[in-house]
Parts: structure tokens; C-alpha cells; sequence
């Protein structure tokens, strides 16, 4: 019989805490400040609001994280590049392989020269894109310095 006793006492629900939050306060905001309030806070990516303001209140640091599009599609696309230089790189070495066992002489040393000039073309775009890389690169550190 205590068993039955001993379960009805554990009914379920939740676990109490050790110390809860018992305590409530309540403020205004007009409309100004509370879109404010709430773009900080969603901002912040709190769990809660009630988290958000007692961070807030007690000086606990605030951590409000900025996506930068711009950055983040340049980073995007200088990955796809990266993995295009790639396969140009693997279609590089078997075009070589072909050109050799496919060919005469002659004829491969032609497209060779063409393979060349391409490749001189891409190895220039390279250099371009590394350039504008670090220019976005210090321009970016600049402004992420000054925030």
C-alpha cells in the first residue's frame, strides 16, 4: 500500500527548482523604445526576453550578433571558385593525358600553345581575385574595428 502512496505523491509535472523566480516587475515602453527594445533583443538571440532584460539590468554584456550579407555571398562565391579552380585543375591533367596518347606531335604542341594562353588568362583572373580579396579583407576589419 505505501507504494500506491508513495506514487500519488509524484504526480507528475514539473520538477521544482531550487530557487525560483517568484518575483515580478512590470514597465512601459512607448513605441519608439520598445521597437528598439525589441530589435536589441532579438538581436542579442536571448533565449528569453525575461533573460534579456536581466542581463541587461544587472551589466551582464549583451551579445548582439550582425550578419553581413555582403560578406557572407562573398565568401559563398570565393568557395564555388575555389572548387571550379579545382576541377580546372583535374581537367588541366587529363586534357594533357588525351592530348599526348590521342595526337601527333605536332598537333598536340598546337593546342598546348591555346592551353597555355587559357591558362596564363586564369592564372591573371587568379591574381585579380586575390587582390580584390584583400581589399574586402581590410575594408572589412576597418569597419569591424570601429564598432
Amino acid at each position: 500500500m505505501k507504494q500506491k502512496n508513495e506514487r500519488k505523491k509524484n504526480g507528475g509535472g514539473r520538477i521544482p527548482l531550487a530557487d525560483p523566480a517568484k518575483n515580478r516587475h512590470v514597465f512601459y515602453l512607448n513605441d519608439a523604445d520598445n521597437i528598439r527594445f525589441t530589435t536589441l533583443y532579438h538581436q542579442s538571440e536571448a533565449k528569453t526576453m525575461a533573460q534579456f532584460i536581466t542581463s541587461c539590468i544587472f551589466s551582464n554584456p549583451v551579445r548582439v550578433v550582425r550578419i553581413d550579407k555582403g560578406l557572407h555571398d562573398y565568401y559563398m562565391r570565393l568557395t564555388t571558385f575555389f572548387d571550379q579552380f579545382r576541377m580546372i585543375g583535374h581537367n588541366y591533367n587529363q586534357l594533357i593525358k588525351l592530348l599526348h596518347s590521342n595526337f601527333g606531335e605536332k598537333k598536340a604542341l598546337a593546342f598546348l600553345y591555346k592551353l597555355e594562353q587559357a591558362t596564363i588568362e586564369l592564372a591573371g583572373l587568379n591574381r585579380k581575385i586575390i587582390e580584390l580579396t584583400h581589399e574586402f579583407e581590410q575594408k572589412h576589419l576597418q569597419n569591424g574595428s570601429q564598432n
